[in-house]
């Protein structure tokens, strides 16, 4: 099965028929494990006319020392913890704060995130039950939530897919923007440009196949939701999650006199 399983009829004109920025930068990608892609957020951002500088600190990839020559910058998730004393952790962490600085387009996703919450002097913690998200569950936006979607021009989806058994804290400097059940941060900003969400919004079913199998005992941890339940929740659910990607994409990689956003 390829990535591609599924496909859905846009709802909105697809991305390559919108214009691209004039300076259609590459998009920097960080991923964690030899095999990962970055799902349908790199296929959306390459519909936007962005090439993808993938790069895998892991094995030894540099990151850059400044965000000057990237249109933004994706952390994506992995089986490995924030809290880990690897040093590409260490690395990757400590580097969150040239896009801090530079108020420079930031998405981190999951243990994307979890990397910009400590950066940021938040915890991030393992459930003190040993629960876990993995599957479909609700999302609950926040008056600050609410007020930015609308002023940023998308619509928040009312549950999301999850894949961690790690949550966090919201840092001092954020604004929290979704809450969930177990794991009560689900998405923060800080900036105007930067952004964590516990949830994947990039997963095809293709992917789901790949991490169920793969990550078989993570579907049976207390809150986990079985493997087989997944698919099923992909076709109930995706089409709001699709919808708020792609209206979330073209907010974030706006200029930020576009974009009309002040930090928080």
């Amino acid at each position: 099965m390829n990535e591609h399983a599924f496909p859905l009829r846009p709802a909105r004109p697809p991305a390559s028929t919108r214009p691209a920025s004039p300076a259609c930068k590459p998009v920097l990608i960080v991923l964690h494990q030899e095999h990962s892609t970055p799902g349908r957020v790199g296929r959306l951002l390459q519909a936007r006319g962005h090439a993808l500088d993938i790069r895998k600190p892991r094995f030894g990839d540099p990151l850059p020392q400044t965000m000057r020559d990237h249109a933004g910058a994706v952390i994506f998730g992995g089986p490995m913890g924030a809290n880990d004393p690897d040093d590409f952790i260490k690395a990757e962490i400590d580097w969150i704060g040239t896009c801090l600085k530079e108020d420079a387009p930031f998405l981190g996703i999951c243990l994307g995130a979890q990397m910009l919450a400590k950066q940021m002097g938040a915890r991030v913690y393992t459930h003190g039950e040993g629960r876990a998200e993995v599957g479909y569950y609700p999302l609950s936006i926040t008056e600050a939530g609410h007020a930015h979607a609308q002023t940023a021009g998308f619509a928040w989806p009312g549950t999301v897919y999850q894949w961690h058994r790690d949550g966090f804290d919201c840092p001092t400097g954020a604004e929290c923007l979704a809450t969930g059940g177990d794991f009560p941060t689900q998405a923060i900003r800080a900036a105007s440009r930067v952004y964590g969400i516990q949830f994947h919004p990039e997963v095809t079913p293709a992917m789901m196949y790949r991490w169920s199998v793969r990550g078989y005992e993570r579907t049976l941890m207390p809150g986990a939701q079985l493997g087989h339940t997944h698919i099923p929740g992909w076709f109930q659910h995706d089409p709001a999650i699709r919808l708020w990607l792609d209206a979330f994409l073209d907010h974030w990689l706006k200029e930020p006199a576009e974009a009309g956003t002040t930090s928080p």
